[in-house]
């Protein structure tokens, strides 16, 4: 049975940058992720909002980590090349009792170091953002907005770059404990069973955190499953929104509220919503939360049209209050009293994607008191540098045509728009597939390259990148997954006279 230092349950964003950290190091690392890639979860289903750390109680683990990973994102996404976008945000009041709370807000954000805080008039509202409603705003100019998929991605490409070993399709079921000893995991993978033994265990696996909290009978905490939808709005409204615009949350509220969040691509978000559920798996979208949010997203920006919404989608994050109760629980980052290494991540919901640099150098400490670390004499914070991969922080067509001309002249590929919608080329696009680490989905390869994210939403694109997955890689039809192997895209063949079944 392989053994190594330390084993991580979970490659979403925390996962990815704990994974990161530890790559600086000579320790022995291992990934378990029950997806066939990471950021197909909660971090790929979020606002991709990088929060100032306004909203969360003083000296609490939430507000210091928040603060101390917005320092960080700026340095982390350009040494990734991941786009990040310094914007700014308005929580706006509509009327007197909501200003008392902005007071409120800003007196938290300043006993939380959050720097820079103001609060504007309508009037000063209106220069940062034409055509807001509300009587006042909270200015907060350290808020920004990043991809959460690229991040994500790309911390875990780091991290498999500098030979930390991610196993996907491995679902942890089990765990096998003693008190000074390598613990034991057991995976189901779709070929049967297997083990791996480690030093210490790290779990932050997010919204199923808890069942393997209850594998080593660690249950001092329930995680409730909160289902946040969100409509995507077109590209083409993109000069519309400046600045994030958010209301004063709810006191008893479970999120921040609906709100409208521009991304560094260039749609517009209005969500999330905020419904505790069931099934932590549900990701479906509600036909009476869409239209909550056309009438909450119409009121801070009223100019919004019905033809300008051309998708939806939700993500669910990991609460520790319950519906009763609502609000916040504090993050819990602690190791087992009677498994002192077995380290347990719960509640990581907003701001953990802000928070991952910070909670990652907190849980390589953790580890360091169990197993002494060394650092690695050669780490370098970017990746290694591969002509053949294309890594800028944005899609080609975002650049000067003077660049794109450049890669066309040493690339033919570059020239072949396979997606017309988000104009993204053959190259981009094998480049994504030869960036998989693990099993090849079309969602991994929309996640790195954004195709089928535009109007269309795939209907031109999906079959001409079938067509690139068969000439080169060879895999036929039946193969081709979305997620997963439990998704697959086509189930047979509408007629095989002078083909084969694989096609």
């Amino acid at each position: 049975m392989e053994l190594f230092d330390v084993a991580i349950i979970g490659a979403g964003v925390v996962g990815a940058a704990i994974a990161r950290e530890l790559s600086k190091t000579t320790a022995r690392v291992i990934v378990f992720e029950r997806e066939a890639d990471v950021a197909f979860a909660t971090s790929g289903r979020n606002s991709g909002v990088v929060h100032s750390g306004i909203h969360y109680a003083p000296g609490s683990l939430r507000a210091r980590l928040n603060v101390a990973g917005n320092a960080s994102m700026k340095d982390v996404c350009k040494n990734l090349n991941v786009p990040f976008e310094q914007i700014g945000k308005l929580t706006v009041a509509f009327d007197q009792d909501q200003v008392s709370q902005l007071h409120r807000l800003r007196a938290q954000g300043e006993a939380n170091n959050v720097p820079g805080l103001e609060l504007l008039d309508a009037t000063r509202m209106q220069t940062l953002q034409p055509g807001i409603a509300g009587i006042k705003g909270l200015y907060s100019p350290t808020t920004g907005i990043v991809n959460p998929m690229l991040l994500t991605i790309a911390l875990a490409e780091h991290a498999h770059e500098n030979q930390v070993v991610f196993k996907f399709l491995h679902e942890v079921k089990a765990i096998g404990s003693h008190y000074d000893e390598p613990l034991v995991m057991t995976c189901a993978t779709p070929t049967g069973e297997v083990s791996y033994k480690a030093k210490v265990v790290v779990n932050c696996a997010g919204l199923h955190a808890g069942k393997i909290a209850m594998l080593t009978g660690f249950d001092s905490y329930t995680v409730y499953p909160c289902r946040g939808e969100y409509f995507v709005l077109d590209k083409q409204l993109k000069d519309e929104l400046n600045i994030l615009v958010y209301p004063v949350p709810g006191a008893h509220s479970g999120g921040l509220g609906i709100h409208l969040t521009k991304t560094t691509e260039g749609n517009i978000l209005i969500g999330p919503s905020n419904e505790y559920i069931d099934d932590g798996d549900d990701v479906s979208s509600t036909k009476a939360i869409m239209k909550q949010l056309k009438e909450e997203g119409s009121e801070l920006l009223p100019s919004l049209q019905t033809g300008d919404f051309i998708r939806s989608f939700a993500g669910v994050r990991p609460k520790l209050t319950p519906p009763e109760l609502g609000g916040y629980h504090d993050f819990v980052i602690e190791a087992q009293e009677d498994i002192p290494r077995m380290i347990h991540l719960l509640g990581i919901e907003s701001p953990g994607l802000t928070s991952a640099p910070a909670i990652a150098r907190m849980v390589v400490d953790m580890i360091d008191s169990h197993i002494p670390l060394s650092l690695k004499r050669h780490w370098s914070e970017t990746f290694k540098e591969n002509t053949n991969l294309y890594r800028r922080c944005y899609p080609l067509s975002h650049y000067d045509l003077s660049d794109r001309q450049e890669l066309m002249r040493s690339n033919s590929d570059y020239g072949t728009i396979v997606c017309r919608c988000e104009q993204i080329s053959k190259a981009e696009i094998l480049s994504a597939i030869d960036r998989i680490f693990g099993p090849i989905t079309l969602n991994g390869i929309k996640n790195r390259s954004r195709i089928s994210t535009g109007r269309c939403q795939g209907g031109f694109c999906i079959p001409r990148i079938v067509t690139i997955l068969k000439e080169y890689h060879d895999i036929g039809s039946k193969d081709i997954w979305w997620k997963g192997p439990n998704s697959p895209m086509f189930i047979g063949n509408l007629r095989t006279a002078g083909g084969s079944d694989n096609e």
